[in-house]
């Protein structure tokens, strides 16, 4: 099996956990990591060793061992960066939001499509041994016809607060980093929805504190979306069908989240066991991205183009709907 070598550009919270699972991800070998301080990529290399520690972007980029890179960057800096790193003949795994925008998003795809290099939007819980559970269990018929998804997560952020959850210039609001979870689970779920709804609660910087969604669909099924930065919220998630309901408990976008399953007329849940490896989640969707790799794919059949240019569409209407702009949308 050939080893994979990995690079992480950004050295923030995520990068930190997203290094520590990659050890769970059989073949993978983090080999470098690039930082806009030497301070930050001296403490990342501190606590996780690694053979190269570049003070850039750019020295990462440039690194000929990386076979592939993580961007773990504010969400603003995913266009810049990705960009980055496919003119430098990387391969890349992007953080959610993959970009800010549709417009953005798709700049990225064809300078990797041109390129012929692989690109993957990084949203973990598509990799996630309960998710994967959950969609067999819907290919079966256990929920019926899918009529309704209710999913509600919310955090009220403790001091100091974090500038990128609320500054216009760094993508804040609750749509963009975890009411995405929402959308893009409901949508896996039902598909693109017919119709669109969704008003918002301003903060001072005039993003998005509180976020209402609603899905509706020619079927006659609904999703009810909602996400929050003034409350700590259940972050659960139901999926109700016509022959029963599941519900994922909280973080229901998260390893440890269980599936409780609810047949038609049945009030008694049924606890449905899942099987679940080492790492915090992140190897899930590290180990794909290897596999893809090793089979020579540019582009991954669980998240591919057209389902990341479906959410980056989707998600410009609602905050379109809801009020929301960035600089970058001008």
């Amino acid at each position: 099996m050939k080893t994979i070598k990995w690079g992480i550009l950004g050295t923030g919270s995520i990068a930190r956990k997203f290094a520590s699972d990659l050890q769970f991800a059989e073949g993978s070998e983090l080999v470098a990591v690039g930082s806009r301080s030497k301070k930050g990529a001296d403490d990342f290399a501190a606590e996780f060793p690694v053979k190269h520690c570049h003070y850039s972007y750019e020295e990462l980029v440039r690194n000929t061992e990386v076979d592939v890179i993580y961007i773990a960057t504010p969400h603003n800096l995913h266009y810049e960066n990705t960009l980055l790193c496919l003119n430098h003949n990387k391969a890349v795994l992007c953080e959610k939001p993959f970009a800010i925008n549709s417009r953005q998003a798709s700049e990225m795809i064809a300078l990797a499509r041109e390129k012929k290099l692989f690109l993957m939007d990084a949203r973990w819980t598509k990799f996630l041994p309960h998710f994967i559970k959950l969609k067999e269990m819907i290919a079966a018929g256990m929920l019926g016809e899918i009529k309704a998804v209710l999913a509600n997560f919310g955090f009220k952020p403790l001091p100091p607060v974090n500038p990128r959850l609320f500054e216009p210039e760094l993508g804040g609001g609750t749509i963009m980093d975890i009411g995405i979870y929402n959308v893009f689970m409901a949508m896996d779920v039902l598909g693109k929805p017919d119709h669109i709804d969704a008003v918002m609660t301003p903060a001072s910087t005039g993003v998005d504190e509180q976020c209402a969604i609603l899905f509706r669909y020619k079927s006659g099924a609904m999703a009810q979306l909602f996400s929050s930065f003034s409350t700590n919220m259940a972050t659960d998630m139901d999926i109700c069908g016509t022959n029963g309901r599941i519900r994922l408990t909280s973080r229901f976008y998260e390893p440890s989240s269980t599936i409780e399953y609810y047949g038609d007329g049945n009030a008694e849940k049924q606890l449905i066991a899942v099987e679940k490896g080492g790492g915090g989640g992140y190897n899930y969707e590290a180990a794909h991205v290897n596999e893809c790799l090793r089979n020579g794919l540019t582009e991954s059949p669980v998240i591919p183009f057209a389902d990341t240019l479906l959410l980056m569409e989707t998600l410009d209407k609602i905050r379109q709907l809801a009020g929301v702009r960035y600089p970058a949308d001008e």
